[in-house]
Formats: C-alpha cells, sequence, structure tokens
C-alpha cells in the first residue's frame, strides 16, 4: 500500500488529536497540520475555561455525552502519562431558589444515565460543607470534574505528531480547497499542498473552510464572545473548585459562574454577547464583512428573534460590572466589585442551522475525501482524544486497499 497523505486543517486541541491518532492507527501515514497562526492553540483552545467536564448536562445517547465520558477516561490516563496538571476539584450546580429544583432533578436524571461517577444530591447546609461561601437551596456535587492546561495538552498532542513523522506548518492559512479525482489541494496565498485525505478542523472558520471542500453553507458560525472577570489573590479564597448555576435548557449559555483555574486563578463567567469579529476578543475588533456574514444568516435573525430579552441582558452585563456583581452574588454572596478585575476574553464558536437552531451537539461531515467537523463546542476538549478516535473510525475504509 502507497504512503497515504493526510492534511489537518487547524492546530488547536481537536485537529492535533485527530492528527496524533491517525499516526498511532497508521504509522506509515504522512499527516501535516496546518495553522494559520504563529503558534498553536491560539483561538478556542488557548481561551478555554480548563475545565474537564464529566458528561453532566448532555442528552444520554449524544455523540456529546458518549465521547465526554469516554474523553475524560482517555485525557485523565493521557495528562498522567505526561506530568501534565490534572485536579479532580469537583464541580457544585447550584439551584438558587425552589424555581431551579425541577431542572436540577432533570441534570440528575441525565447525569445518572450518562453514567457520572460520584454524583451527590446536597441541600443547602451540604453545598456549603463543599463550598462555605456558596449559596443555594440545593445542589449536585460531581467530585471527579477536573481542571487541567488545554494549551499544555495541545503542545503534548503537537510532539507526539511530530516524534511519530508528522509536520507542523505554522503561519499557513488556508485560502482554498480544491477536490480532484486523485486528491485534495490545500492553498495558502502562493504555496500549493496536495494531500490524499484532509480534515478540516477551523473551528472559529469551520463554516467557510467546509464550504471551500464542497459542503452545505449551514450551520452556519455566529460568534459569541464571553467576558470574564478573575478574582483577586486575596478572594480566590472564596471558591474551592467549580460553582455552576442550572443551566437554562432553551439557551446555549450556561451564565455567569466561578471556575477555578490551573495554577489557583478563579475565573467569574462568562456572559455573552455577539462579537463582531469571528476572533473578536475585545470590543473594538471588529470586522464589518465577517458581522455582516453573521447578521444576514436566516438562523441568526430567527435566534435573535426569539432570544432578544436575553440578548440584551447579555449586553448590559458587559457594560455594567455592578450588573455582572449581582449575577456572581447570587452564588457567592460574599463576593465584592473590589474583588473582581478584567479577564481574558474567549469566543464560542456557535452554529445555528438555517432555522434558527442551536446545533447543540457535535456535527461532522464527510465529504468524499475531506472530513470537515462542522460544530465542536464544549465538551470538545474534554471530548478531544475520544472525538478522535470517533473521526478516525469514520475514516479507517479510506486508508484500507
Amino acid at each position: 500500500m502507497s504512503t497515504q497523505r493526510v492534511g489537518i486543517v487547524g492546530g488547536g486541541i481537536l485537529g492535533l488529536a485527530i492528527g496524533r491518532r491517525i499516526t498511532e492507527l497508521f504509522p506509515d501515514t504522512e499527516v501535516t497540520v496546518l495553522e494559520k497562526e504563529g503558534a498553536l492553540a491560539q483561538h478556542q483552545t488557548g481561551h478555554n475555561s480548563g475545565v474537564v467536564h464529566a458528561g453532566l448536562y448532555y442528552a444520554p445517547g449524544s455523540l456529546k455525552a458518549t465521547l465526554c465520558r469516554r474523553g475524560v477516561d482517555l485525557l485523565k490516563e493521557y495528562t498522567q502519562e505526561k506530568g501534565l496538571p490534572y485536579e479532580e476539584c469537583g464541580k457544585l450546580v447550584i439551584a438558587v431558589d425552589d424555581s431551579e429544583r425541577g431542572a436540577l432533578e432533570n441534570i440528575w436524571n441525565r447525569a445518572s444515565e450518562n453514567g457520572v461517577p460520584g454524583i451527590v444530591k446536597m441541600d443547602a447546609a451540604q453545598l456549603r460543607e463543599v463550598e462555605p461561601h456558596a449559596a443555594g437551596v440545593a445542589a449536585i456535587h460531581s467530585p471527579f470534574t477536573a481542571i487541567t492546561d488545554y494549551v499544555a495538552v495541545s503542545q503534548a498532542y503537537a510532539e507526539d505528531i511530530v516524534k511519530a513523522g508528522g509536520t507542523i506548518h505554522l503561519n499557513f492559512p488556508v485560502d482554498g480547497i480544491n477536490q480532484t479525482a486523485t486528491g485534495v489541494e490545500v492553498s495558502s496565498g502562493q504555496q500549493r499542498l496536495t494531500f490524499d485525505r484532509l480534515v478540516l478542523c477551523a473551528g472559529l472558520q469551520s463554516d467557510t473552510v467546509a464550504r471551500w471542500a464542497g459542503d452545505d453553507a449551514g450551520p452556519a458560525i455566529v460568534p459569541f464572545r464571553g467576558e470574564y472577570f478573575r478574582l483577586t489573590p486575596e478572594a480566590t479564597g472564596l471558591c474551592k473548585g467549580l460553582i455552576y448555576p442550572v443551566p437554562d435548557p432553551n439557551y446555549p449559555f450556561l451564565g455567569v459562574h466561578f471556575t477555578k483555574r490551573v495554577g489557583g486563578a478563579v475565573d467569574v463567567g462568562p456572559n455573552a454577547v455577539l462579537a463582531f469579529a469571528r476572533e473578536g476578543y475585545t470590543r473594538g475588533k471588529i470586522r464589518p464583512r465577517e458581522l455582516a456574514q453573521a447578521l444576514a444568516w436566516p438562523g441568526f435573525r430567527k435566534l435573535a428573534a426569539k432570544h432578544w430579552k436575553m440578548g440584551i441582558e447579555e449586553m448590559a452585563g458587559s457594560v455594567s460590572k455592578r450588573l455582572y456583581l449581582k449575577r456572581a452574588q447570587a452564588y457567592v454572596p460574599e463576593v465584592k466589585a473590589a474583588d473582581l478585575v478584567p479577564a481574558p476574553a474567549g469566543v464560542r464558536a456557535q452554529a445555528l442551522d438555517r432555522d434558527g437552531s442551536l446545533v447543540d451537539d457535535f456535527r461532522i461531515s464527510v465529504l468524499d475525501r475531506v472530513t470537515a467537523v462542522r460544530n465542536a463546542p464544549s465538551p470538545a476538549a474534554t471530548s478531544s482524544l475520544a472525538i478522535a478516535e470517533y473521526v478516525t473510525e469514520q475514516m479507517r475504509d479510506q486508508f484500507v486497499g
């Protein structure tokens, strides 16, 4: 069998995990990762919360649920093997009042069906034994929910690829893809590379890149910026692990929560506001063409019509620290304005179908010689090694014969 040449577009955690898995399964394959930036893991991976999710929320039987549970075990083993940070600091999902008890029970049922280990129901007194400064009427405690450093994990994946003989091209912004009868040509300016197979893991640019390969316009990516504060070092004792709200099942964003980070810092947030650029990590970053694309997508207009009140509330929290603080105090009443300092923001690649439906589960397209990861929201980083198994299994027949 002749040597297969496989290209991976995207040097985030998923592209690197898939490249690494291909080198494991098919050691004679030439793997080349193409990353537009001058370093790896610069976008969603590098702005990740660092949480290793246990699988509490996801619909049983969904790819999210299945690959998250598999991914947790694989990631924990991998970080131990490589000596990377992995701390099981635990998570509390808190109902702040009686109106949230039903939704909390639904999370319990999902978590139980997904096989999340060690979960415990807690009343108000019990939850304060876990998080002494937290408030609420009831909670679910997930003691094995963990935190890690996903940039360090990504670098380790990259090192595995290179050790296996693969290549990583930085500063290679892909601007065209052309499938032929014998291969896939990838262009970056005047540079051309040809592969037998191509995997697209382009994150915030996933819809654009997939269309170049011949895929449908939808789902389209609409970027939402998540803005964070961080507790001052003097206030980090207010949170020992992860303190999360009960999510609104009709809305894709969790709302303000407290997240311990590797190294001991505690982030508070995020909110969720429309970003005016795909990589709009600051309010001043505006790319008119990308903003126009988001606003023109029929799915976004339908989403905005349905959730405009929530959108206004999120924008209000973006400009008012007082309002942001009030939301945080619902879970940790002792936190004060002086305890919050600005922290780096992230951008979520929210996939929207044409009818306005939020694409919740992982979505992967196969386009002859091209495999496109069209939607990989949280818990994609947690699930990275399991997603790599899944994608390469879909590609297995392409390496036979």
